[in-house]
């Protein structure tokens, strides 16, 4: 069994129901199972302007699928959600990436492990960090000394009963 971690985000169609769904839908992946969700957060759109903001959360999952299995599985529950991909950085129903695979570097035309720009982003540091403080991004070192370097980037983390 492997550890992946997997980051969600979503900014249509009432994303923090589809973020929460999203969860649910990891949980039902055959040979998955969910170790610990984030909370949460609220974070403005990175690069993007006049798109509403984004609600995120990261997921630490238990998979025995492999890094390119455990892709296509995300693939197929954005597009259950909707996801279309209209252009870059679009607005979205649901985006799942894939950030960590056990300790694992992986460069292939279809997927890249770590995610390449997850250490330069508070909507993934900072979900990521609070369910693994001690979190290590293969080639980069630990995932809190990124931290510092997105303290600019807007995001709070939602209360754990707020509704929508």
């Amino acid at each position: 069994m492997s550890i992946a971690y997997v980051a969600l985000g979503a900014n249509l169609d009432d994303p923090i129901a589809q973020v929460r769904r999203a969860l649910d839908a990891l949980t039902a992946l055959p040979s998955v199972r969910l170790l610990r969700a984030s909370s949460l957060y609220r974070t403005a759109p990175v690069g993007i302007h006049g798109q509403p903001d984004f609600i995120n959360a990261v997921a630490a999952l238990e998979t025995a699928l492999a890094p390119a299995a455990l892709l296509d599985a995300l693939f197929t529950i954005e597009a259950a959600f909707g996801r279309r991909r209209d252009y870059h950085h679009a607005p979205r129903t649901l985006d799942l990436d894939l950030l960590l695979y056990d300790d694992r570097i992986i460069d292939t035309p279809t997927l890249n492990v770590p995610h390449p720009r997850m250490h330069l982003r508070a909507f993934v540091l900072a979900p990521l960090l609070e369910i693994a403080p001690d979190c290590r991004i293969p080639g980069r070192g630990s995932a809190a000394a990124w931290r510092p370097a997105t303290q600019m980037q807007a995001i709070e983390r939602l209360p754990a009963d707020i509704h929508n």
